[in-house]
């Protein structure tokens, strides 16, 4: 098995035993199933069988949830002193981290599993786009990449969970809102990359229904660069001490 896998082994298995992954995955299960099912959205008076309401709730559900889930990646490893004894081990920086992105992505990819009975439930409510539905679930765990790779990186700056938390909020308002407000304000060539930049941009399109290579790109560099630069914050604290 490789180290990876190992990590995210431990970590997943630390979740469950702990009781955090099931306190999450039920808070974000009765938040999304309420605003989807009995509030706001009527999704039984919309007039077809669609899931676009539970997209829409899904899109902050997620953003709440997941910086909750990441918070204690490395944070916790840093306060308890156990991040020395790993890095200690034939583990790099940059595994370590990838292991605690799968664990962290394999609990969203559970939390998103479990919703599938309301698209059962919408499939007896009349003829379906399933390919909508497909695309819509694919955005989901995009973007649920794009903020772990955020969440894990705000973690790896400090040894305080909910400054981690604080800080993965605040560093996603300016992917989820905040460039999405300086599109809407600017034009030219601002105004397009500010849209690039937002994150509702590439997921909205992805939750219509429509796939697009400039989305998943957008959201594989997004996850990318925010592992690199998780690792490079652990490289640089190893060369300080």
């Amino acid at each position: 098995m490789s180290t990876y896998l190992i990590i995210a082994k431990r970590e997943v298995a630390s979740f469950f035993d702990s009781l955090t992954a099931y306190v999450l995955i039920t808070v974000f299960l009765g938040l999304s199933g309420f605003f989807t099912w009995l509030y706001g959205s009527d999704i039984f008076f919309v007039g077809q069988a669609s899931l676009q309401s539970f997209f829409s709730v899904a899109y902050w559900s997620l953003f709440f949830f997941i910086p909750a889930l990441t918070m204690r990646s490395i944070a916790e490893e840093k306060k308890s002193g156990t991040i020395e004894m790993l890095l200690s081990k034939p583990v790099s920086d940059y595994q370590l981290v990838m292991g605690k992105f799968i664990a962290d992505f394999e609990l969203i990819l559970i939390a998103l599993l479990l919703t599938l009975p309301y698209y059962i439930t919408v499939s007896f409510l009349g003829p379906v786009d399933h390919g909508a539905v497909i695309c819509g679930y694919l955005g989901m765990l995009l973007m649920s990449a794009a903020l772990i790779g955020i969440g894990i990186f705000s973690s790896s700056l400090t040894n305080n969970q909910i400054v981690a938390f604080l800080l993965s909020l605040f560093i996603g308002l300016f992917f989820i809102i905040i460039f999405d407000v300086l599109a809407g304000d600017s034009t030219g060539a601002f105004a397009q990359l500010f849209s690039y930049l937002s994150i509702s941009t590439h997921y909205e399109s992805m939750s219509r229904g429509v796939i697009d290579s400039r989305d998943i790109i957008y959201f594989l560099s997004l996850a990318g660069l925010s592992v690199f630069s998780a690792t490079m914050v652990l490289s640089k604290r190893k060369i300080v001490e």
